[in-house]
């Protein structure tokens, strides 16, 4: 197994402080701020791609801004966690989430996890992918590595371990796949975020 050098843990160790003080200010102080305009010109600020229309909404907690993008007409709830980390050599991590998609309520979208495997506990970073009309209840977790396809409804509570088809309404522990979304062709709009959420 191969050491780091000093230089490479050195690194990585000011990139861990800086993303704990951008993520402790964003979470701590922006995200108390109740309006979502300024919110997002924090986020904005700090290397977030909102697109219009989309807001994020109080005490969300973001980890590595500089990796998390979001589309056009999209609302995260409050209390939502966004990991954005893709710091390590190699990495796939990163977020992306697409337009028209509705997060709930203290959701989770984790890009980081530890291996199991591995005997030093190292970090694996995967990216994950939230397509285009999604909807995502309160309280849901999904894991590194998850793409949720087009138009997929996931039930509230629900650990989301593995990709999810297109349309699919998936739910439980881990989220396994209940029924299908008749709706093959959405065209709407969430419409208007409440300006003091």
């Amino acid at each position: 197994m191969q050491q780091d050098s000093l230089a490479t843990k050195v690194v990585r160790r000011i990139t861990a402080i800086y993303i704990e003080a951008v993520t402790g200010f964003l979470w701590w102080f922006v995200g108390m701020i109740p309006s979502h305009i300024v919110r997002r010109f924090f986020y904005r600020l700090f290397g977030v791609k909102i697109g219009t229309g989309s807001t994020i909404h109080m005490m969300a907690r973001i980890y590595d801004p500089r990796h998390i993008t979001i589309g056009t007409d999209s609302i995260i709830g409050e209390r939502a966690t966004l990991d954005g980390r893709k710091q390590l050599k190699n990495s796939n991590g990163g977020l992306e989430i697409g337009s028209h998609v509705d997060i709930a309520s203290e959701v989770m979208l984790w890009t980081s996890q530890h291996d199991t495997s591995d005997p030093d506990f190292k970090a694996i970073e995967e990216k994950v992918t939230i397509k285009d009309y999604v909807f995502i209840g309160p309280r849901t977790i999904v894991l590194p590595g998850v793409t949720i396809g087009t138009g997929a409804i996931v039930g509230a509570g629900s650990v989301v371990t593995k990709d999810v088809p297109d349309f699919a309404l998936v739910a439980g522990i881990p989220a396994k796949q209940i029924g299908e979304r008749t709706n093959k062709n959405p065209n709407y709009t969430l419409g208007r975020a409440r300006l003091f959420q």
